[in-house]
C-alpha cells in the first residue's frame, strides 16, 4: 500500500497566476456518456414492496427466486430494496427471524454487484383487518386504537398502536438493536429508512386520526425513536421521509432533526407531492442524497399509458421530475418483465436518468506548475450528474513507488454545474512519473467506498486514472501554455 501523507482537507484556493513561476495543462477529460454504477444514487428495484413481491409471485406463478433474479438481472438496475412489515423480521422477543425474500435478495446482490436498502413498517393498512404491522407476541400487551374508516374505502376499521406505550417502546428498542446488529456496517447495505410512524412508516395515516392523546406525546414519542435509530446506526446512511405533518405527530420535527444529523431524503410519490416536499428536497444541504419514487405508475402497464402534448409518456413524465429536485436514486418497484418491456418501447426515460441520476465526477482540467520548490497538481473538479456525491469525497494520488497522497473536498462539492478546484503538493521524486488518480466517498464517518470515474476518456482496471507528469527538464514549462 505505501506510505500516506498529506491525509486532510486539499487547499482550495485561490490560485492566483502571480503565486506560480511555471504551470502546464498535463490531462483533460470529456464527460461519459455511458452508465455509471456508484454508491449513493442510482436505479431501485423491488424485491417486497408493502403488498409483497411481485403480482406472479403473489398468486403463485413464480417463485421469490425467480422474481428477485428478474430484477437482479434488469441491466440498469444498481440497488433491491425491501419494503416490509415488522412481522417480517421478528415473530419472537430478543431475536430476527427475517422472512426469507431477505437471504433471496442478498445473495442475488451478492452474484449480480448490486447494494440493499429497506424499510420496515411499524404499521400498514395492507394487511388489515386480518393482521397488524407488528408481531403477534405484542398483541395484548400494547394497547390498540381504532381510527376509523376511508371516507371511500374498505368497510372495516383501522387500528393503530400507542407507539407510547411501554411494552411497544421496549420492542423497538429490541428491534432496532437486532437491526444494527446485523446491518449497519454490512458492505452490502445501501441505505435505511427511518422506522417512522403511521402507514408504511411514512409519517401519516391519511386523513384518519393519530392514535395519541395529545401532539405533546406524538412528538416526543417519535423525536426519542429517531433519534435511539440515529445513534445506534454509525456506518449505514438513514433516510427520512419528507412527509409533511398531516397527522400531527412531529413528523415535521423528525424530519428537520434527522436532516441535521446527516440523515438522507426520500419521497414516496413525487407526482402527488405537495410544494413542502419538493421545497425541502430540492433545498437540501448538497452532501444528502434523495431516493425519489412514484407509486402511481409502479406497475408499467403499457395498455394504460398515455401522452402529453409533447408526446412524452406518463411514467417517463414522472421520472424524470427526479432529475428537478437533483433526485440520486429513482424507484422502479417490483414488476421487472414490464420494466424491461415498457424500457425496450420506450427507452429515453432509463436512458436519460442513467446518464444523468445521482452524481457523475470528472476532472476536467489537471494543471502541474512549479510551487515552494517542489510541483502542485492543481484538479478542477466536475460533476455533470443532477446530485451531489452523498458525503465527502477524497482524492487519492498514487505514486509509481506506492507512496499516496490524499485529501478531501468539502462536503458535497462539486455541485453539478459548478468547478470545484482543489490541490496536492507533490514529492519532489514523483516528477516525470505516471501517477494513479482515484476518487472516493466517505458516506459516514470512516465509511470510505471507491468510485468510479464518468469520464469518457480510458480508466484502469482497477478504476484508477492514469496521469502523466511533466519533468522539469521538458522546455515548454512557461507561464500561459
Amino acid at each position: 500500500m505505501g506510505n500516506e501523507t498529506n491525509v486532510g482537507r486539499l487547499y482550495q484556493g485561490p490560485f492566483q497566476i502571480e503565486q506560480d513561476d511555471g504551470w502546464y495543462t498535463i490531462y483533460m477529460t470529456t464527460p461519459s456518456q455511458e452508465p455509471v454504477r456508484n454508491p449513493g444514487m442510482g436505479l431501485i428495484a423491488y424485491a417486497w414492496e408493502e403488498n409483497g413481491p411481485s403480482l406472479k409471485a403473489r398468486k403463485g406463478e413464480e417463485t421469490l427466486e425467480e422474481h428477485v433474479e428478474k430484477l437482479a438481472s434488469l441491466p440498469f438496475v444498481d440497488v433491491l430494496y425491501i419494503r416490509c412489515d415488522w412481522r417480517d423480521v421478528q415473530s419472537q422477543p430478543g431475536e430476527l427471524n427475517l422472512h426469507p425474500i431477505w437471504d433471496i435478495t442478498l445473495n442475488a446482490a451478492k452474484r449480480h454487484g448490486l447494494r440493499v436498502a429497506f424499510r420496515i413498517q411499524l404499521s400498514s393498512p395492507n394487511i388489515q383487518p386480518e393482521r397488524l404491522a407488528m408481531p403477534d407476541f405484542l398483541l395484548g400487551q400494547v394497547p390498540l386504537v381504532n381510527i376509523g374508516q376511508f371516507k371511500d374505502g374498505a368497510d372495516f376499521d383501522y387500528f393503530e398502536p400507542r407507539y407510547d406505550h411501554p411494552a411497544f417502546q421496549a420492542a423497538f428498542g429490541d428491534l432496532n438493536e437486532l437491526l444494527a446488529a446485523r446491518f449497519d456496517g454490512d458492505p452490502l447495505i445501501e441505505f435505511v429508512d427511518l422506522m417512522m410512524y403511521g402507514f408504511w412508516g411514512e409519517g401519516h395515516t391519511n386523513d384518519l386520526p393519530n392514535p395519541f392523546p395529545n401532539y405533546a406525546i406524538a412528538e416526543h414519542t417519535f423525536m426519542a425513536m429517531t433519534r435511539q435509530q440515529i445513534e445506534r446506526w454509525k456506518h449505514t446512511p438513514l433516510a427520512v421521509n419528507t412527509q409533511p405533518d398531516i397527522s400531527r405527530t412531529g413528523n415535521r420535527t423528525v424530519r428537520e432533526y434527522a436532516m441535521g444529523e446527516g440523515c438522507w431524503v426520500r419521497t414516496d410519490s413525487i407526482i402527488l407531492d405537495e410544494p413542502e416536499q419538493i421545497e425541502v428536497i430540492a433545498n437540501r444541504a448538497p452532501h444528502t442524497a434523495a431516493i425519489i419514487e412514484d407509486g402511481y405508475y409502479r406497475h408499467f402497464r403499457l395498455e394504460k399509458l398515455s401522452f402529453d402534448s409533447a408526446n412524452v409518456d406518463v411514467i417517463a413524465n414522472s421520472m424524470l421530475h427526479a432529475l428537478d429536485i437533483s433526485g440520486s436514486y429513482w424507484g422502479l418497484w417490483t414488476e421487472a418483465e414490464a420494466i424491461a418491456v415498457y424500457n425496450e418501447q420506450y427507452p429515453e426515460g432509463l436512458h436519460t436518468l442513467q446518464r444523468k441520476l445521482g452524481y457523475r465526477l470528472r476532472p476536467a482540467w489537471v494543471w502541474q506548475r512549479k510551487r515552494l520548490g517542489t510541483d502542485e497538481l492543481v484538479f478542477a473538479m466536475i460533476n455533470d450528474g443532477s446530485a451531489s456525491a452523498p458525503g465527502t469525497l477524497w482524492l487519492e494520488a498514487t505514486g509509481q513507488d506506492g507512496e499516496k497522497l490524499r485529501g478531501k473536498l468539502a462536503p458535497g462539492c462539486p455541485i453539478p454545474g459548478k468547478v470545484s478546484l482543489v490541490s496536492m503538493t507533490l514529492p519532489q521524486h514523483w516528477r516525470g512519473e505516471a501517477i494513479q488518480l482515484a476518487i472516493q466517498l466517505e458516506v459516514r464517518p470512516g465509511v470510505i467506498k471507491l468510485l468510479n470515474w464518468a469520464c469518457a476518456q480510458a480508466i484502469n482496471e482497477d478504476g484508477t486514472l492514469t496521469i502523466q507528469l511533466k519533468a522539469h527538464e521538458d522546455q515548454d514549462w512557461r507561464c500561459g501554455v
